[in-house]
């Protein structure tokens, strides 16, 4: 496990790095979940093995830190990210990003080029204020009091053995300052900013999701999209043939 600091109270972002060759591939998590949860499984597929993977827990998530006076906003996630890149020498990363992960690497991949060659985004958030039935939305729905006091309890109870179970790590108002920055968004708004990169960008979409508002626009901005056959929003369980084929780039 590798770690760097990423405000001015000397607080912590940690990662599980694997070693191999380069260039780095960067795997990001969802809100309230954990990188190598949802990703080791994919890195170590014989079509993935043998390149050098970070594991990165977002701040307030899994293994990293928690302040209480961090804003935990996508632009602060993204700098948080950036200061785990710069520490490991991993520029001009490949980012497997996934759900708000994926939110946060738009954001990263306009303010830090340098940084990133490659996006793969799984179900990413796209735009601000996502309907009622997001995760992000019914966290957000709590005043921040309120959900540390008793709503985190309850979803907790709400949500799936999966998601719950990763998601009672993460810190209480980390979670909930998350889910109001990814209801927010970034300004500009990741579609935006993802459509106006200059780097090779693929996004995946679970099947059992429905149709990607907005498909035609992304494609138009040079975006590959992929319906996954058989997946819904965690596509990298649901179908994980796909999702390696997506991210080495042979679908």
């Amino acid at each position: 496990m590798q770690h760097a600091t990423f405000d001015s109270r000397g607080s912590r972002i940690r990662w599980t790095e694997v070693p191999g060759a380069e260039p780095v591939r960067v795997y990001l998590h969802g809100l309230g979940a954990m990188s190598a949860v949802y990703h080791a499984h994919i890195a170590a597929r014989p079509a993935l093995a043998g390149r050098r993977s970070l594991f990165v827990d977002l701040p307030g998530h899994g293994t990293s830190d928690r302040p209480q006076d961090f804003g935990y906003t996508l632009e602060d996630h993204a700098e948080a990210v950036a200061a785990a890149l710069d520490a490991a020498g991993a520029a001009g990363a490949e980012l497997i990003a996934h759900s708000m992960g994926g939110a946060v690497a738009i954001v990263l991949a306009h303010r830090r080029p340098d940084l990133v060659s490659r996006l793969v985004l799984t179900e990413a958030n796209l735009d601000a204020f996502p309907p009622p039935t997001a995760g992000s939305s019914g966290i957000a729905a709590y005043g921040e009091d309120e959900f540390v006091e008793g709503g985190y309890a309850r979803v907790l109870e709400t949500v799936g053995p999966l998601w719950a179970a990763t998601m009672r790590l993460a810190d209480p108002r980390a979670l909930h300052r998350s889910a109001v920055g990814l209801r927010k968004g970034s300004d500009p708004v990741m579609r935006t900013l993802l459509e106006g990169l200059p780097v090779d960008r693929v996004f995946l979409q679970g099947e059992h999701s429905g149709e990607l508002a907005g498909r035609e626009g992304l494609e138009a901005a040079g975006v590959r999209v992929l319906t996954v056959p058989g997946a819904g929003h965690n596509v990298m369980f649901d179908n994980p043939d796909a999702f390696v084929a997506a991210v080495a780039g042979t679908d």
